[in-house]
């Protein structure tokens, strides 16, 4: 059996300790991983950015892989357990597991100062921490709404909590008999969702971040006496049979549900989308932008943190706690939010999700490109020098990150070819971006015009460069002078960036003609901006193919830009023919990384 695989219990045992506890969250992830598809298909609408189950599986997958570092004390599993929950929570649903296992984990840790003195997780032990996790949870929602995940764990606790008081003291049993209570009484909560939240009546489901809350209850129980995890999400036969053709909201849409309000409603469940009494339709025509971020703060700021928050946005989420927290909010101003967030500690980690973009997305019929095409990333720090004009930069690889940073560029937002990033995300990067004029830079023809978009939406100066590729990108910021205005980078960026001819290599997904000729399905090719140019067996081939085709006399430098799929040998050949071949042009090599492209060349 491998590291990480959850273990049969040879239980049933009185006391949850450490490794009984770190089994239990190995199981969790397990039993997510299993049922992933099945949860995320309760979602209300068919948009994949707010998948239920893949973002608390995500979140569990954190968790373990902490667990892996961790030691084998229970403070250090608990340890383990609330910081990974923390920085791995994905989406709300698993922000708000990521609470719920800290407010568990917080309450079964020992005392710092006498852990040996503490005593085992029994069964009161254990139902105080499911009592705390609930209130942790509960906490974190600023405007909670029943029907939920929240109101789910709740009705387990209360449950646990009250079978604990008719058990003897001596019940070697009374952990596993706590933890049956706690799962029957979700179970009936998970059925009654519809009845306390419309939009689940409407979609004909059940809510889907309360049924992998009770995946945990069942990997307890697995954890504590071995009883096989279900092999089925336990669901009401008519919830059943809506899901089993694919998504929910597939069949159940149609013209009578505005796509936003579902889409919101799905993303945030478990919040009161109303700001109200929580009894209303829900109302399409509120917030557009989602944003999350971790934030470095001292606890003592929250509350003022808190506060500005609620006047700028709905469907608030905080969790965290000794210096660290994960914050969320659905806005219309995206500036004030994270402004907020440098008021009082350091943000960093900020994704930014236009939930308008994305029901547009649908309709496109563009539901294929997952969240993780969507989000973008900041290197802000909140005590950067302000330049007179500062540079955002789209890359779609870590590996390019560090070059465009070297040159000059103060902000990264990730995108590419195959996952072109958001207005809001470009957004994003231009308020925290430390000027208030800004050049940015797309490096690729389909993030153009989303760039375009930015500074309508924003007090700053914003011009946009036009790159088309990666090395036009990097050949811009030769031409960057951050004393500069934004007008005047433009044109002299602008002007790099046209003195660069621009090559990429790929593999053919499809048979296609070209002006080369035919050209089959996982053959390589070789691109320009005018199409394809080169074609070969093999990534080398096509790369010196298309290096003759591109080079002319009097070209003098060669960026050569090395992507995951780049072999040494394959690489080592095509330094060689260019050695052999144009012994006069200087060739430049970076390791990029990018994905799908093995080469990306600048020739200059």
């Amino acid at each position: 059996m491998g590291d990480g695989e959850p273990r049969m219990a040879a239980g049933p045992f009185p006391s949850l300790d450490s490794d009984v506890l770190a089994e239990a969250m190995r199981t969790y992830r397990s039993a997510l991983d299993r049922h992933r598809i099945t949860i995320d298909r309760l979602n209300v609408y068919p948009v994949p950015d707010g998948d239920t189950g893949t973002n608390m599986a995500l979140t569990l997958a954190a968790v373990c892989e902490e667990l892996g570092r961790a030691g084998t004390g229970r403070a250090d599993i608990c340890r383990a357990i609330s910081h990974g929950a923390l920085m791995g929570a994905r989406g709300n649903s698993g922000v708000i597991v990521s609470q719920l296992l800290r407010g568990l984990s917080a309450t079964l840790a020992p005392s710092d100062d006498h852990p040996e003195a503490e005593p085992p997780v029994d069964a009161e032990l254990f139902v105080r921490g499911l009592v705390a996790a609930s209130e942790a949870a509960d906490s974190a929602v600023m405007r909670p709404v029943e029907g939920t995940i929240l109101s789910v764990a709740r009705a387990s606790a209360q449950a646990a909590e009250h079978a604990l008081g008719t058990l003897a003291n001596d019940d070697d049993a009374a952990l596993a008999t706590v933890l049956e209570s706690a799962r029957r009484a979700g179970q009936t909560a998970l059925e009654a969702t519809p009845q306390q939240l419309s939009v689940l009546a409407d979609a004909g489901v059940v809510d889907a971040g309360a049924a992998g809350f009770l995946l945990l209850l069942d990997a307890l129980l697995s954890a504590v006496d071995g009883r096989p995890l279900p092999d089925e999400v336990e669901l009401p036969a008519e919830v059943a049979a809506v899901i089993a053709h694919g998504n929910a909201g597939d069949s159940l849409l149609g013209d009578r549900v505005d796509p936003v309000a579902e889409q919101r409603a799905e993303l945030h469940s478990h919040l009161d989308p109303h700001n109200g009494d929580g009894h209303d339709a829900y109302d399409p025509s509120g917030t557009r932008y989602e944003v999350m971020f971790l934030l470095h703060a001292p606890d003592e700021n929250i509350d003022r943190f808190k506060m500005a928050w609620d006047s700028l946005g709905d469907s608030i989420v905080m969790v965290g706690g000794d210096g660290l927290w994960n914050c969320h909010i659905h806005t219309d101003d995206i500036g004030p939010v994270i402004e907020a967030g440098i008021d009082v500690g350091r943000p960093h980690r900020i994704q930014i999700t236009d939930l308008h973009e994305q029901v547009a997305e649908l309709g496109a019929h563009e539901a294929h490109v997952g969240a993780g095409a969507h989000t973008g990333r900041s290197t802000a720090t909140a005590d950067r020098p302000q330049v007179q004009c500062a540079v955002v930069a789209v890359s779609p690889a870590t590996g390019l990150d560090g070059l465009f940073t070297a040159l000059g560029a103060q902000e990264i937002v990730t995108g590419g070819q195959t996952m072109n990033p958001s207005t809001a995300e470009l957004l994003a990067a231009v308020t925290f971006a430390p000027s208030q004029q800004v050049v940015v830079l797309p490096n690729n023809s389909n993030i153009v015009p989303v760039a375009r978009q930015v500074g309508a939406q924003t007090a700053k100066q914003v011009q946009v460069v036009p790159t088309m590729s990666v090395p036009a990108g990097l050949a811009a910021l030769i031409g960057y002078d951050p004393d500069a205005s934004a007008d005047a980078n433009a044109a002299s960026m602008g002007d790099a960036a046209d003195a660069v001819l621009a090559g990429e290599v790929t593999q053919a997904v499809r048979a296609t003609s070209s002006p080369i000729g035919n050209v089959a399905a996982g053959e390589w090719i070789g691109l320009t901006s005018d199409g394809i140019a080169a074609s070969g067996e093999n990534p080398a081939i096509a790369a010196v193919r298309l290096l003759a085709h591109m080079l002319r006399p009097g070209h003098e430098l060669l960026t050569m830009i090395e992507g995951a799929g780049a072999d040494d040998a394959h690489t080592r050949e095509v330094a060689s023919w260019l050695a052999e071949h144009w012994p006069d042009v200087e060739v430049e090599r970076h390791v990029g990384g990018q994905d799908h492209y093995p080469y990306l060349f600048g020739l200059e």
